[in-house]
This record gives C-alpha cells, structure tokens and sequence, in this order.
C-alpha cells in the first residue's frame, strides 16, 4: 500500500464466521418528487432506511455509497423507478440483497363537501421493499384519518352518538400501478365519513350528519376495506388495519384482515 492509500477496515476479513441479514443507514431526511394525480409530481420530504445483506468474512459495509446512490437518483422517487433504486444499492454496495424503506407525507387538495372550501390534507405513505437476484417485492402503505360513529350508541342513545377520529392503514402489493389517490378513495368511502381540512358551518352540518346515517363499527371498516380491494384490479395482497380512538373509551378498538388475492 503506497503511502497516501487511506486503509479500508471495513473491507478485512472477519473470522467469527457471522453473517449479516441487513446493515445500513437509517432515518435520512431527504427532498423528493413523488407521482401525484393531480398534478403530475409533488415536491415532499421522505425519511430513508437503506440496507444490504453483508456476508459472514466481511468485517463492515461503506455507509457513504447509500447516500451516495440516494443522490444519484436525485429525489425521484416512484413505484416505477423503486427497484432501479435497489439496484443499484446492491451494485454500488457489491450485496446480494438491497433493502429499502421510504416514509413520506402524501399531501392532496380537498374541497370541503358542501361549502367547497379548499385544503390540503396530509396522509401518510410508506415504500417498503427488497430486491435480489431473480427475485424484488415492494409492499406500498397508506394511511388515512377518517370519522366512525358507533351503530350501537346510536341504537341506544336517545340524543346522539359517540363518533370519533379513526385511522385505516392499508399495505398492498399489486401487479399495475395503482394511484395513492385510488387507495386514499376506498379508505374514506369505507367509514362513516372522510375527514376535512377546512370546516364551514354547513359542512360540520353535513359531515356529522352524514356520519350519524352511516355508522360504522371498526369490523365493518375492515370489511368495507377488504370488499373494495377484493373489486380492484390490480391488487394482488394486502393487509388492513383499523384503529379507532375511543371517545367514550379509555382504549382504541382495533381490526386487522389480510389477504392473498393469487389464491
């Protein structure tokens, strides 16, 4: 080794005979531009877990080259290009397997429903995915607020019914490209009614009592879910989770389904 050569430790040899299933770098807050509907792409900012396999006789990975590959790919970001991503993690890294995780906020304009005010509202969105020779996975997840009224306090109560805020995580693989949007859709038309950003008077009218005409237990979010994912082509697996934090209740109520579309 000449003398202005700096040594690689990372690349000794290691004698415990252990491999390594991920190593990496975690919680990198990076600018990205995601595909959006409506407008094409939308700017957002995405927290980052990289990772690799590393073989037993390597002592260490170089962490720099996963940003480094983040930067080459200058923030775009999209189901499309995600396992040209991995692939070149796994290049520039010399893995056998590259994984990758990708959480960002997911922002879209909606009207208020009766008085059309506009606002964004924010959900939230994660890319989860692996890729190795012959064989890549990604699992893509959306989550989104929404309002459940209880069935039975309606049924009992005289005035009124506990409603409260309720969240639907929903986690898909598919076989076309399926718009966040479409997923955001199912998830609200599932409950007792979506959720706002901006709130007129004649929209709480309308928002509560359109809730109070759809009550919804957290079993039946679940199943309305599953229904539309079962009816949408191009899903091809998919978990449901719904969480309802109770207002009368010092718990939240909890339902969760998956399912396995190719049989």
């Amino acid at each position: 080794m000449r003398k202005d050569e700096l040594f690689d430790v990372a690349s000794q040899r290691d004698e415990r005979n252990i491999p390594i299933d991920k190593v990496g770098v975690k919680n990198i807050r990076y600018p990205i531009r995601v595909l959006d509907r409506a407008n094409g792409t939308q700017h957002t900012v995405a927290t980052f877990n990289m990772y690799v396999d590393l073989p037993h006789h390597f002592k260490g990975t170089h962490m720099s080259r996963f940003v480094e590959v983040l930067n080459e790919h200058h923030g775009e970001i999209s189901v499309r290009n995600f396992f040209k991503l991995l692939a070149d993690i796994r290049k520039h890294l010399d893995a056998e397997t590259a994984h990758l995780e990708v959480e960002f906020p997911y922002f879209v304009e909606k009207e208020s429903p009766v008085s059309g005010a506009r606002g964004l509202m924010e959900y939230a969105c994660r890319l989860s995915g692996s890729r190795k020779k012959g064989e890549r996975d990604l699992v893509i997840t959306v989550q989104a607020p929404v309002t459940t009224l209880c069935p039975c306090s309606k049924e009992l109560a005289e005035r009124g019914a506990h409603n409260q805020r309720g969240e639907i995580r929903i986690s898909y693989r598919m076989s076309r490209f399926i718009w966040i949007e479409e997923i955001i859709e199912i998830a609200e038309q599932s409950a007792s009614s979506a959720v706002y950003s901006v709130v007129k008077r004649e929209d709480e009218k309308f928002v509560t009592e359109h809730a109070y005409d759809h009550p919804v237990f957290v079993e039946d979010v679940v199943r309305n879910v599953a229904e539309k994912l079962d009816a949408l082509d191009g899903v091809t697996w998919y978990t449901v989770e719904v969480e309802n934090f109770e207002s009368i209740h010092n718990h939240s109520a909890y339902a969760y389904v998956e399912r396995d579309k190719r049989g």
